[in-house]
Order: C-alpha cells, then structure tokens, then sequence
C-alpha cells in the first residue's frame, strides 16, 4: 500500500510472548501508512530477517530467551549495512536492560502498556529521526544507570568533537526532547538551520541519531540529568 503518495513504514515484530506481537500487529497494520512485514520470536532469528526485509523499524524486545534485545541491537547495527531504526519495546521504563540497549544504538523505546495511540506515534517517530521518544524516561536511565560524567571515554570523546556555541545550545536543547521545530523557535532561527547544527552536531559525536546524541551528552557530564 501506498499513503500520501509515499510507501508506508515497514516493522519487524521480535518478541518472544506471541500475544505481545498479535497486540502490535493489530494496532499498527491498522494504519495505512504502516506495515508489519514479519515477526520473530527471538533476537537470534532478527539478522536474517533484516536482511530479506528490510524493514524500516524493528520493534525488539529488550528480554528474550536465546538472544535479548541488547546483543540483537548491536548485532544488527555491526552486521547489517544501512540498518532499521530499533525500537526497543518493554515492560519498565527504568529497567537497565534499556538503557544499554540506547547505548548499543537502539533509537528509542516503547512501553508495552502503551496506548496505541502512543505506539503508532513511536513508529512514527522513530521511522522518521526526528525526535527523541520519551527525553524525560531517558534523563532518568542516565540519572540510574548511566553515571553522568563518569565516562572518560565519552568525556574525551565530547571534547575531540569540538562543538561551536551554536552546537553546543542545540545539543542541550536535543536532550531535553525538543524537536527541530521547537528548537527553532528558542533559538529563533529557521528550521533549516536547525537540522543543519543536529546533523553536524551527531557528525562530530559520531553519534547514529539524536538518541545517541542525548546519551553521550549525559555521559560525558555535557548535561546533568538533573
């Protein structure tokens, strides 16, 4: 199917509770700008799938029985060229399972309590690179589990990058979830100008997207989750 002139986004379902995936399934096969293309039962089956898929999102489990969401992530973004985006789906937002699944590259995370609603928009959202999902949870995994400026790795990662003023104010305002639009409209430029400052700003982390941006900015003591 075809929406708006443009190809609808394409999900991998991988969970291993059967009736979790039939949930998602249902909800978002509903929208006609989304596609559930396949499912698996566990992160060991994600790889191939991938690869003859292509989906554009992955909605993974973050616990699995052979292979969990973590290993799966960075399985994928190693081994995988051009790789989905990786929605990490689960049951407690503070869980630390999800923190390192952000860490190994995954592009957001999901509540299996959510309201459809709520999980349409997180395909959405993460099909599309534009917003943080969830910037508040975030702060608090960083705050738990993430060791705010403890990282000397990511300290020094943070000052090799180098960032001008300008980066440096989109960067903070990125981790409090602001989007291109609202971050335009503090710093009272254009949004073209906006995207232009993210995307130099994740070339100089050598971060994927705006998630792993946030991340980095924590642990390196950039920002304080705070």
């Amino acid at each position: 199917m075809i929406y708006a002139g443009r190809m609808p986004v394409t999900v991998l379902l991988v969970d291993d509770e059967p009736l979790v995936r039939a949930g998602l399934r249902a909800v978002l096969d509903a929208q006609p700008d989304i596609e559930v293309v396949g499912e698996a039962a566990d992160g060991a089956a994600v790889i191939p799938l991938v690869r003859s898929l292509r989906p554009d999102v992955v909605a993974m489990d973050v616990r699995m029985p052979l292979l969990d969401g973590i290993e799966a992530t960075r399985a994928v973004l190693r081994t995988v060229d051009d790789p989905p985006k990786i929605l990490v789906v689960t049951t407690f937002e503070n869980d630390e399972y999800v923190y390192e699944a952000l860490r190994a590259g995954a592009d957001g995370f999901l509540l299996k309590r959510a309201r459809p609603a709520e999980i349409v928009n997180a395909v959405r959202l993460v099909a599309e690179g534009e917003s943080l999902l969830f910037p508040a949870s975030v702060r608090q995994l960083a705050a738990e589990h993430g060791e705010s400026g403890a990282n000397p790795a990511a300290r020094a990662a943070m000052e090799r990058a180098q960032l001008t003023e300008r980066e440096a104010e989109v960067l903070r305002l990125m981790t409090r979830g602001l989007s291109n639009a609202e971050i335009a409209a503090r710093m009272v430029v254009g949004t073209e100008t906006v995207k232009s400052h993210v995307s130099a700003v994740l070339a100089k982390l050598g971060a994927r997207d705006r998630t792993q941006a946030v991340i980095a900015a924590y642990e390196s003591g950039f920002v304080a989750p705070g």
